[in-house]
């Protein structure tokens, strides 16, 4: 089943046919919002507001872990997260789609990263964190609506809530060569690998952050709104059009990532935490 995680300006997906509300507790807390179960055709679909209905958490606030974990926990196994995001490379341009094949973590120690810890000790392979079937099936809707998709780009994930300095988007654009800037898809993109779960970002540029030279060009939240909102109608569309085809198979090897990766044999495991990697392993 698929989950769509929406972020800013991304509340709730038209189209879909709402079967239920669903709240759901995890070992972790709460989720940002009571989950989605929809239908759109023969698909089912879990969707979630990444701040919450109301936009109520920053990106450091968002309890990614229980996002992810109650996503899995509902049958979730593919996610693709929709985000803002600043371009930090002329060729991106407002309202164009990317989707990352790298993450670089820009990120302060504010935000819970790993399902593991306290009893469990885990190590997932991070080296190539986006699902290629998810890649590819929104490229080709892309394609089908007439939405050329950027891959294999870079995306930097820094702490918020503030907007970024001039020397900090010329250090992400020049010593890290990343290609597009945002505030939430670090850990989420390596929970859901911990998860054992496909996961792709669908990006929507919005900004060129502030490393050009004209002060015109810096990014500000009435920006990102601007071009954010002009493009999630297009995004929608698309997220629907994928729906309409045929999904990545179960075999993609996102779903093996926790083969090797568990250290601590199983059967010292506590029972909540043998529940745990229960639900991560489905």
């Amino acid at each position: 089943m698929l989950g769509i995680i929406g972020g800013t300006g991304f509340y709730n997906i038209e189209g879909l046919d709402i079967v239920e509300e669903i709240k759901v507790e995890t070992p972790f807390g709460e989720p940002s919002a009571p989950l989605i179960k929809g239908r759109f055709g023969e698909q089912d679909i879990i969707f979630l507001p990444r701040h919450g209905n109301n936009h109520q958490f920053l990106p450091f606030e968002v309890n990614y872990r229980a996002n992810i974990f109650s996503l899995k926990s509902l049958g979730v196994t593919k996610v693709i997260g929709v985000s803002a995001v600043g371009s930090l490379q002329a060729d991106l341009k407002h309202s164009d789609f990317v989707i990352p094949s790298q993450y670089f973590d820009w990120t302060m120690g504010k935000r819970d990263k790993t399902f593991f810890g306290n009893g469990i000790a885990a190590h997932v392979s991070t080296a190539e964190p986006t699902c290629l079937c998810l890649t590819q099936a929104l490229s080709e809707a892309g394609v089908r609506l007439g939405h050329p998709i950027h891959t294999g780009k870079t995306y930097a994930c820094v702490e918020g809530p503030r907007l970024g300095t001039k020397a900090e988007s010329n250090f992400l654009r020049n010593a890290v060569k990343a290609d597009v800037v945002g505030m939430t898809n670090v850990p989420e993109a390596f929970l859901a690998r911990e998860a054992q779960m496909c996961y792709a970002t669908l990006a929507i540029v919005t900004d060129y952050d502030c490393w050009m030279d004209d002060p015109e060009y810096y990014v500000s939240v009435q920006e990102i709104f601007k071009w954010y909102g002009a493009s999630i109608v297009n995004a929608k569309a698309l997220l629907l059009d994928v729906l309409k085809h045929p999904l990545p198979s179960t075999k993609c090897s996102c779903r093996t990532s926790l083969s090797s990766a568990v250290l601590t044999s199983e059967v010292t495991l506590s029972e909540t935490n043998k529940s745990l990697l229960n639900v991560l392993k489905k």
